[in-house]
């Protein structure tokens, strides 16, 4: 007995051991820490001209509204006068073409002709104000108020201050007499709230026609996050380089209706709400893997040494870990394809027993899994005789290609943002909504979504919400980060 709990105690102490090298080994890496000294000067910029062009910017109601019989076409064409007419350096040095109608792509032609161009876009679309909202807000959605040194108004966050961000930097880059030897494409979409079928789409082709193959792709996406990643109270960056798809099924029960009089022991209602529950006890498998896991592994490294211990031994605390991020909807997002029932239908009238009940449910689809896959997976889960799975129209998207988090494109947006933010935490990152990237990758190398502005959880719900706005800090240090992309990208020999 006495051999054997030695033996134990041996055992656990090398556990100990291990986890205890393995935790204090578990830190930024190299290339991950300090500033790197060609990450380029940063400028100075004019904070005041950037919040007004902002401001006016806002004040063109550029709404994509889901009924196109509610489009205003002037506004947009309003909106395209002005901006060149603001940036006129730009609307001068580049070449312009307006494509899908009201989407704008400017070519600032490079020197060099064996470089692969590279491209920024952003969108200028905004989504409505629901009706009988606009009292929430402090000041008018569209008015573009300029107070206690924020901006205010539909389209700050989302996504006109990129925009703005973008051409401030270009006319400043061409001010001081840039000149690049890469081709760099801006493209700024008018419809992609709508999903940019008319105006990235355009581009793409467009792009195509030319025999133009980009070398990356820089879109709207994730942000420099504080106080949201949890164990992490510093600034962090995840610049996603992949997006979620999307389909939408609709589950199906079936059954022989009646009057509710006499209702049988379960109806169609009854069968569909045990597949309900079904797919809710049985969520699509995920794991700690890939992307996921490069993520957690870069962001892991900052965390205080109890958290670290954790992430840096995976093969002890793997299942607990996986469990407890599954309770979370935002790192639950990340680790699978999720389930989410949204809309319900039966019967037509409140006596009548229905003959098909109705779940409408989205899922949005992690990189691993395909739509195909997944409607086979579904199926399984609620096999019933009077269930049906259906997949309605042509309405699923495959989630992206994922883009190499080692490239040289990564590794530019990352040294420009360090070298204005610090040295904050930077990892490859998930988009688990859809953005005008799903178009452009079809011409990209890698294309990559990061919006290089602060957010924290008071601003989460500005997003196609109330109270939308942005600090005029924000606007400058993205102005800053875009004219360190511009000119770094500029580096490398493909």
């Amino acid at each position: 007995m006495k051999k054997l709990i030695l033996i134990l105690f041996a055992v656990i102490t090398l556990i100990c051991l291990v986890v205890a090298v393995r935790t204090v080994l578990h830190v930024p890496e190299p290339e991950h820490s300090g500033i790197k000294a060609s990450g380029g000067e940063i400028r100075k910029v004019n904070a005041n001209d950037i919040a007004t062009h902002l401001s006016e910017a806002i004040q063109f109601p550029t709404i994509s509204n889901q009924d196109s019989a509610l489009f205003q076409a002037d506004v947009f064409d309003a909106f395209i006068q002005w901006v060149l007419k603001t940036y006129p350096k730009s609307a001068q040095r580049m070449q312009l073409e307006i494509l899908g109608g009201y989407s704008l792509l400017f070519k600032w032609q490079g020197s060099r002709a064996d470089l692969k161009p590279v491209l920024l876009t952003a969108h200028y679309d905004v989504v409505p104000v629901i009706p009988g909202s606009e009292e929430l807000w402090d000041h008018s959605p569209f008015g573009g108020v300029i107070a206690d040194d924020i901006v205010w108004g539909r389209g700050a966050l989302d996504d006109k201050s990129a925009v703005i961000s973008m051409l401030e930097a270009s006319e400043l880059l061409i001010s001081e007499g840039f000149e690049p030897s890469r081709t760099i494409y801006f493209s700024f979409g008018h419809d992609e709230e709508l999903g940019g079928r008319q105006g990235a789409a355009s581009v793409t082709r467009h792009l195509s026609s030319q025999g133009v193959q980009l070398l990356w792709s820089l879109d709207e996406g994730s942000f420099v996050t504080q106080n949201i990643m949890a164990g992490i109270s510093d600034p962090v960056a995840t610049i996603n380089v992949a997006e979620k798809g999307s389909v939408t099924l609709q589950i199906v029960a079936k059954a022989e209706g009646g009057h509710s009089s006499m209702p049988p022991r379960n109806n169609a209602i009854g069968v569909l709400a045990e597949a309900i529950t079904k797919l809710q006890d049985n969520p699509v498998p995920g794991g700690l893997e890939g992307l996921s896991a490069e993520m957690l592994d870069q962001l892991s490294r900052y965390m205080p040494f109890t958290e670290r211990m954790i992430f840096a031994n995976l093969w002890l605390f793997g299942g607990i870990l996986e469990s407890t991020l599954s309770e979370s909807q935002v790192t639950n997002a990340m680790l699978r394809t999720t389930t989410a029932p949204t809309m319900l239908s039966g019967s037509v009238k409140v006596n009548v027993l229905p003959i098909e009940a109705i779940a409408t449910v989205n899922f949005r689809l992690h990189p691993r899994d395909s739509i195909d896959d997944l409607q086979a997976y579904i199926e399984y889960i609620v096999a019933h005789p009077q269930i049906e799975v259906r997949r309605p129209g042509d309405n699923g998207i495959a989630a992206s290609a994922v883009s190499d988090w080692r490239s040289e494109g990564f590794q530019v947006i990352s040294r420009s943002l360090r070298s204005v933010y610090g040295d904050i935490a930077v990892a490859p990152g998930l988009m688990v909504a859809g953005s005008d990237s799903r178009h452009y990758t079809k011409v990209a190398d890698n294309a990559f979504r990061f919006n290089p502005i602060l957010v924290g959880p008071s601003d989460l719900a500005g997003f196609h919400g109330t109270n939308e706005k942005i600090g005029i800090e924000n606007l400058v240090k993205a102005t800053q980060v875009y004219a360190l992309i511009i000119e770094n990208s500029q580096q490398g020999s493909q």
